[in-house]
């Protein structure tokens, strides 16, 4: 299984990913425990606000898109483990971009 965080907007506008494969992690059950905590289908109440971030939290078939103010209890536990880790990738595509088919490509 595969976590990726993508963190996006604040002042600079820069997207940051980070992409984590659950079952090479040291502590496999403990990732599953956290995602099994997550309430993939109430994240908590916060108004948008501007310049800051967002981020974009996939865990198939499970994904959800928060404010930074909203990343509480295992929200925040979650994205933490992810961005430690691993190194983010700058500026990655995301889902839907027609950059992201083209990497995917096998070249010839």
């Amino acid at each position: 299984m595969d976590v990726i965080v993508q963190r996006s907007g604040g002042l600079a506008g820069a997207r940051l990913t980070w992409e984590v494969r659950v079952d090479e992690q040291p502590d496999p059950d403990e990732w599953y425990i956290l995602i099994e905590e997550i309430p993939w289908g109430e994240p908590p109440p916060v108004p948008p606000e501007p310049d800051r971030f967002v981020y974009r939290i996939e865990c198939p078939p499970n994904e959800a898109t928060l404010a930074e103010r909203q990343l509480t209890g295992p929200w925040r536990q979650l994205v933490d483990r992810v961005q430690e880790a691993t190194d983010p990738k700058r500026n990655a595509p995301l889902p839907g971009d027609p950059r992201e088919a083209s990497r995917r490509r096998p070249t010839r």
